[in-house]
């Protein structure tokens, strides 16, 4: 199933609560996407979402992290919570939940590599769209197995998020992080912002979790990740952009993902 352009309501809503199942008492269901490149407003569902990327890339963000969506993985979304979403070239489909289906206490945004019965299950669920009128005993009982397996599935998160900030002072020093991924220092990030790298030390992992060491190899390897889905730039050109000399980015990205830079790149083009 896809979705026209027009139609994309539910994914640019202002701020506030969608709710997914436009009126009706529907426990689960899907929403596939196939349209132009899109960034939401942000928004929260009344349900919660798994997202499932079969082609394309999606970035999500909340106001705690920014995580990249590649192929063949998913992103969770709980209920309630705000976020919005960057979609390029994409082709999507998520699954819906009543939040009793699937409790969540965490209540975050979270990657998830998606086991091939889960990413087969997701595509079968296509037949039930979560603004059906109605339910049956059939399409219940489907997403009620699906709901027990990612229940389990989220204890098994992969590190495509980022985390975000809400001081102005580390918002900058991400900010300008990101812009200037080729060549980045402590000593420029410092400087640029103005700030000590002593205070930088101290404060980023308190507010983040990681070092900003940490947190550039990071954006280094989302921004790689999601530069391969494209067709044109060479892998050695993905390399010198993200500041990554050719051998050691083959090591890092296959060590973070389990298969290197060409085949990754073969496997999301190719779809």
């Amino acid at each position: 199933m896809t979705v026209p352009a027009d139609s994309a309501k539910n994914l640019s809503s202002t701020a506030g609560l969608v709710d997914m199942r436009e009126g009706t008492a529907v426990l689960a269901g899907t929403f596939a996407y196939d349209g132009p490149d899109l960034v939401t407003d942000w928004h929260a569902h009344d349900l919660h979402q798994l997202e499932y990327a079969l082609k394309g890339t999606i970035e999500v963000e909340t106001d705690a992290a920014h995580c990249l969506l590649p192929l063949q993985q998913a992103a969770w979304i709980p209920a309630g919570l705000l976020h919005r979403s960057t979609l390029s070239r994409f082709r999507t489909v998520s699954v819906f939940f009543a939040p009793h289906l699937v409790p969540d206490s965490e209540g975050r945004a979270r990657i998830l590599a998606a086991a091939p019965v889960i990413r087969e299950m997701i595509l079968y669920g296509v037949r039930w769209p979560i603004s059906r009128p109605t339910s049956n005993q059939s399409a219940d009982s489907f997403f009620a197995a699906l709901a027990a397996l990612v229940l389990d599935w989220l204890e098994h998160e992969t590190p495509l998020c980022l985390p975000t900030a809400k001081d102005p002072l580390l918002r900058a020093v991400m900010d300008h992080t990101s812009a200037n991924l080729a060549t980045v220092t402590l000593a420029d990030v410092c400087r640029a912002v103005g700030v000590s790298e002593r205070t930088l030390r101290r404060a980023f992992p308190v507010a983040t979790g990681m070092t900003w060491r940490q947190y550039l190899f990071q954006s280094r390897l989302l921004r790689s990740m999601a530069l391969l889905a494209e067709p044109g730039p060479t892998i050695l050109d993905i390399a010198t952009a993200v500041g990554l000399e050719g051998s050691s980015f083959a090591r890092a990205f296959r060590r973070h993902t389990g298969e290197s830079p060409s085949v990754y790149r073969r496997r999301v083009v190719s779809r």
